[in-house]
């Protein structure tokens, strides 16, 4: 499994250790509010085994974020085959813990994430979706160099009715103006 390094982080293989913060994501409800339910211990378990198991059959998935001066856990970014949506293709995303918000760290490790996927994959297009109430992580998408087009706009059937219903949807064939390459790849 690849690591990917950039100025301030580590995007690494799933550790044991990584196992109580991520719970402990998933048990928090501003962190879920455009996920959907909490998750219990086990079921957060369960997505790090997939999310293992995924990155071991395609050599790409989600990395465990971790801060290079600290080595504090901080999320997952990564890449992920879209899958039980009207959309198709690889997906760029980041999920973090709430005290690493607001500091770029999304922004740097789907750089880093997009550079992998058009650099070594060799990928044409990447997508991200969100929530439309999710401002935050659209914020991101459009810092990433991302457009939005209403007409890619969709229904996450699989959310129940509601407000997690409605998702919108931005691609890049590109990566943004400058130099955003990991500093390693291994």
């Amino acid at each position: 499994m690849s690591e990917l390094r950039t100025a301030r982080l580590l995007l690494r293989p799933w550790q044991e250790s990584d196992l109580e913060p991520w719970a402990a994501m998933n048990a928090d409800p501003e962190i879920r509010r455009y996920l959907g339910d909490l998750l219990t211990r086990e079921e957060s378990d369960a997505t790090v085994a997939r999310m293992r198991a995924d990155f071991a059959a395609r050599g790409f998935g989600w990395w465990a974020l971790e801060s290079l001066e600290t080595g504090e856990f901080l999320g997952r970014a990564g890449l992920d085959v879209v899958k039980g949506l009207p959309v198709k293709g690889v997906d760029v995303g980041w999920r973090l813990k709430r005290s690493a918000w607001g500091n770029g760290y999304a922004t740097e490790a789907a750089l880093a994430c997009l550079t992998f996927a058009f650099e070594t994959l060799g990928l044409t297009e990447v997508v991200a979706m969100t929530k439309v109430a999710n401002l935050r992580s659209q914020a991101v998408m459009r810092r990433l160099g991302m457009t939005h087009d209403p007409a890619d706009d969709f229904e996450d059937t699989t959310s129940p009715e509601g407000p997690l219903r409605p998702c919108v949807m931005f691609r890049t064939s590109r990566l943004p103006e400058g130099d955003h390459r990991p500093s390693e790849v291994r």
